[in-house]
């Protein structure tokens, strides 16, 4: 079992809080891994098994027609006022879930954790009925640097290449196969788009969204717009409405294999409504899909930067300084961050190209070019050029040498 330490420590820290905890993600990301390796804490500290109540309603032994056949279930296995603890791991699996939900939560000596693999779970009624009184925790799967703890490897090269090509989903650290990963990614691909997004939408036929998301994954990092991907797509032969796209991207996004952002004006300090990215939350689910060829390695490495960012707390956005672009804003509780991300920065025209858009923002907030190369740190009047992959491992920093 891989420890998931950074999200057990956040449970940690919520626990007994009088908030419901939403553990959301896409599926198979390790939900319900934590479910466990949290509830081995709480036995751990002294909590009693019959204070521990588990529920898997992905689990046929676990099926409720309604959500009082959920709450009843539950309730009757409080038999005493001291403090239970409830977990609820699929949830959205019943109907009208978030009232057994609040039922749960209004009682003194419970304190309740939910999951769910779609953002369908905090929308609509549950946001409205349980505002104010959720936390909600998001869950990604493997970073680089959990990836290189399980292997117990420092950070190189190679390790980044098997990274991108392994998977980054806990299961398939079990796999030994090429072949073994890509049927796994597709078999896991299928089930969010028949059971997370198919069956929910009442899809009869998931062809034109299996061609939206197959767009998509060619498409990590481009600029894009929703009457673009209808034009390219209905030139190419396969109508669609602007309407239709928009859906199926809603659907994609909300399940969680795709992270939309927007952009951000940095002179003007205003978002924009135009011109948004979308960014995988696995890399290698386009292996599914478009098979292992052709891979743009470019914005491949800036996906994994995005998703180290959103790991890291930051919210993140496509930044817009004039008519250049800055690949991400990552904005926290102390400001902003700038950076450009590159493969290779060793040719002069490329190094002009990513540092030209730092040098014309006119603040103080740290500005970073995140490269493969193994070099120095380099220091460009205040703009550093780091390796990405002592960055993303938080591995020391090599020292840093001044640049003209």
């Amino acid at each position: 079992m891989i420890e998931r330490k950074e999200y057990l420590e956040k449970l940690k820290k919520w626990k007994d809080k009088d908030l419901i905890k939403v553990i959301t993600g896409i599926r198979r990301c390790g939900k319900s891994t934590l479910f466990e390796i949290y509830i081995d804490y709480l036995k751990s500290i002294g909590i009693e098994d019959n204070h521990i109540i588990s529920v898997n309603l992905e689990n046929p032994d676990n099926e409720f027609d309604t959500y009082k056949e959920l709450y009843k279930y539950v309730k009757e296995q409080i038999k005493d006022k001291k403090q239970y603890y409830v977990f609820l791991d699929e949830v959205q699996k019943v109907s009208d879930f978030q009232k057994a939900v609040d039922g749960l939560y209004i009682m003194k000596n419970v304190d309740v954790y939910i999951t769910g693999s779609n953002a369908y779970l905090l929308s609509g009624e549950l946001a409205t009925l349980l505002t104010g009184r959720y936390i909600e925790i998001k869950m990604y799967p493997l970073s680089f640097k959990e990836y290189l703890n399980y292997y117990k490897k420092d950070a190189d090269e190679k390790m980044y290449l098997n990274y991108i090509n392994r998977s980054s989903f806990p299961y398939a650290l079990k796999l030994e196969e090429e072949s073994e990963i890509d049927d796994y990614l597709d078999a896991l691909y299928n089930t969010i788009i028949v059971k997370d997004i198919g069956l929910r939408k009442k899809m009869a036929d998931t062809t034109m969204l299996r061609t939206v998301a197959r767009f998509m994954f060619n498409n990590i990092g481009n600029c894009l717009s929703i009457k673009k991907i209808a034009d390219t797509l209905t030139s190419d032969g396969r109508s669609i409405s602007v309407h239709t796209v928009e859906s199926y991207l809603e659907s994609l996004v909300e399940s969680y294999v795709f992270n939309k952002v927007s952009r951000f004006d940095i002179k003007g300090k205003q978002y924009l409504q135009s011109g948004e990215k979308y960014y995988a939350t696995d890399v290698t689910m386009r292996y599914a899909l478009l098979g292992r060829r052709n891979i743009d390695v470019g914005h491949i490495l800036e996906n994994i930067v995005y998703l180290e960012l959103i790991r890291r707390g930051y919210k993140v956005y496509i930044g817009k300084a004039g008519e250049k672009e800055i690949d991400f804003v990552a904005e926290n509780k102390e400001g902003f961050t700038y950076f450009q991300v590159a493969y290779t920065t060793r040719e002069k025209a490329t190094l002009e190209r990513e540092l030209t858009p730092l040098q014309d923002i006119n603040d103080h907030y740290p500005k970073y070019i995140l490269t493969m190369d193994i070099d120095p740190i380099a220091d460009y009047d205040g703009i550093k050029k780091v390796n990405v992959l002592d960055w993303r491992a938080e591995k020391k920093i090599r020292p840093v040498r001044d640049c003209p």
